[in-house]
């Protein structure tokens, strides 16, 4: 799987406390700044994706088309009965939703 290394920042590490809007997406958190979305990928830091349904330039984690087909933007509402957060930044603990991919 292809990833696009982040630049590097000298100045702080992201996560919790970092200063920057952290976002649910799917699997990982993004951490927004400047127009970009960062997400830690081991021991190092990745861009995240931009959508590409060909509507927008949004990054996945703020895209908000009403007709995207983008695969990694998942605006499906979450069917577990627990909430009625899409998807893509849904944190339920027990979730059963079958299109919800969950932050680690």
């Amino acid at each position: 799987m292809s990833h696009t290394l982040a630049e590097p920042h000298t100045d702080h590490t992201h996560g919790a406390d970092c200063g920057h809007q952290a976002i649910v997406h799917e699997d990982h958190v993004d951490y927004l700044h400047d127009g970009h979305a960062h997400k830690i990928h081991g021991d190092h830091v990745d861009e995240c994706d931009t959508c590409q349904c060909g509507n927008c330039s949004d990054l996945c984690a703020t895209c908000d088309c009403t007709d995207c087909k983008c695969p990694t933007c998942n605006h499906n509402t979450c069917q577990c009965g627990n909430c009625s957060d899409s998807c893509a930044n849904c944190e339920c603990t027990e979730c059963s939703c079958p299109t919800c991919k969950h932050a680690a």
